[in-house]
């Protein structure tokens, strides 16, 4: 199923996109629930960030080319910061560049969505507390992370998450590509298949560190290839089976 968070008459909602049209459900996707007769065309539709979180629980340097390029040696463990959840946009809300950064970067990132509660998951067991993927993009004030040390200031500042357009847990975490565009040129591209650590590895090492709530995503590195944005850019993450999370820069 491919899940969508949306206003409808000025309520939020959940709904199954099913082709061009959405068809709202009567609760969320983390309860049980039924489809109603209510529908919304997908390219009229309020869409919001897929899910509230508590949390978006950020994996760096987890493809080698995106370590090279920074000068940083290739992680044997996943490095690990967190978004609060203060940094959420869906698509096409606006990314802030604040005013004390000088270089805004784009990172295009696989989001895995979190499903269920989770505590000390195995590896094997970790499939079963997904429920599904989406695009993400985690934007970060270069110019204010240091080589070494905590990334939270240039990652934490509100609008630095932008997440969406849909959930869906149809595709293949495993071999996906991701692609970025600034203003319509190619800016990334590669394949989830070079990441370091999978996903069921993460969600099972992340979930024995802290509680993985329903609705908490987890993003999964970036490719090589990252660079600036300016005010006045559009910023497009792309990722195979899950469409493009379009967001214009403030």
């Amino acid at each position: 199923m491919k899940y969508v968070r949306l206003l409808a008459a000025d309520s939020v909602r959940y709904g199954i996109l099913e082709s061009e049209m959405i068809r709202l459900i009567d609760s969320s996707p983390f309860d049980a629930f039924q489809l109603t007769d209510e529908t919304v065309p997908f390219n009229e539709a309020r869409l919001l960030a897929p899910t509230p979180f508590s949390k978006a629980i950020c994996i760096g340097l987890n493809y080698r080319d995106h370590a090279e390029e920074l000068g940083l040696p290739i992680p044997t463990d996943p490095v690990v910061f967190l978004k609060p959840s203060t940094t959420i946009v869906g698509p096409k809300e606006a990314i802030v560049k604040p005013a004390m950064c000088t270089r805004l970067d784009y990172e295009a990132e696989l989001a895995v969505v979190i499903g269920k509660r989770a505590r000390f998951v195995s590896v094997e067991e970790a499939q079963s507390y997904i429920l599904g993927y989406s695009c993400a993009n985690d934007v970060t004030a270069r110019d204010l992370q240091p080589k070494t040390g905590q990334w939270t200031v240039a990652k934490g500042f509100d609008t630095f998450c932008p997440y969406g357009p849909f959930i869906s847990d149809e595709v293949d975490p495993s071999n996906l590509n991701v692609e970025s565009r600034v203003n319509g040129e190619r800016k990334q591209f590669s394949n989830t298949r070079h990441l370091i650590f999978s996903v069921p590895v993460l969600v099972s090492y992340l979930s024995r560190v802290m509680t993985l709530l329903p609705g908490d995503i987890i993003l999964t590195g970036t490719p090589g290839g990252i660079g600036p944005m300016e005010r006045g850019d559009t910023v497009e993450v792309i990722i195979e089976g899950l469409g493009t999370l379009q967001n214009p820069i403030v």
